[in-house]
């Protein structure tokens, strides 16, 4: 019999593990020994957190990321077809959501491989819940153009779905970049248009503010600088 992948949540930052992730979660990745991962330095660093009975050293790392050639991923899964439960891993949050681990869990359903997602954090669903924007429709869009013209477009397009479909617009931007985006909103979207920023979510230092553009425009965009956070567009 094959062995399960399991999808296993990772820290959104550092907290001791059993702030965010329930005690089966932290067992059953306690008792893993095959993992693959985006990066193997993050998933290490996560793995330490959960004070495991073995050396990291024996821990078995492969890698799937944005170079992972679409051939190759079905060859990760050799240790579950080996009779071995794997571990998928993001670098935050959940696994296969905005993360290259999808194209392992769909070679797992065409190989027959057991599926099991463990419960854990989600930044999107943790900032939209927040948000008090519509959760009964709602789509997530990755990172938006990193040029000014382009992102416009694609914002006042997102502005125009929010009117036209009620549907919240979810976005993320690397954290260096945040200041940047948030002056870009102000300057593409209508004063109403009702925004929210979730930055550090589950940290200490955790924010989330839904304000309209109009109010945005007077804040200072620089506290969001270098802070993971989530976008939303909504009404």
């Amino acid at each position: 019999m094959p062995g399960r992948l399991y999808l296993v949540p990772n820290l959104l930052g550092a907290v001791p593990p059993s702030n965010v992730l329930p005690a089966l979660t932290i067992e059953v990745a306690r008792g893993l020994r095959h993992f693959v991962a985006e990066n193997a330095k993050v998933a290490r660093a996560f793995l330490k957190t959960l004070a495991l009975e073995v050396p990291i050293q024996s821990i078995d790392i492969a890698l799937l990321n944005e170079h992972t050639a679409d051939s190759a991923v079905e060859a990760l899964l050799a240790p579950a077809l080996a009779g071995n439960d794997v571990g998928l891993l993001s670098d935050a949050g959940c696994p296969a959501v905005a993360d290259p681990g999808a194209k392992l869990v769909a070679a797992a359903h065409r190989r027959g491989v057991q599926v099991v997602p463990l419960v854990g954090p989600s930044s999107i669903l943790l900032a939209l819940m927040a948000s008090g924007m519509n959760g009964q429709g709602f789509a997530f869009h990755g990172y938006l153009p990193v040029k000014p013209e382009p992102r416009a477009v694609v914002l006042r397009g997102l502005e125009q779905r929010v009117h036209r479909e009620g549907a919240t617009q979810i976005f993320i931007e690397a954290p260096y970049r945040n200041a940047t985006m948030l002056q870009a909103i102000g300057a593409a979207c209508s004063s109403e248009l009702l925004v929210a920023i979730a930055a550090d979510l589950t940290l200490p230092s955790e924010e989330i503010v839904a304000l309209p553009v109009a109010q945005w425009r007077k804040r200072d965009a620089a506290r969001y600088q270098n802070r993971p956070a989530i976008f939303l567009l909504g009404r």
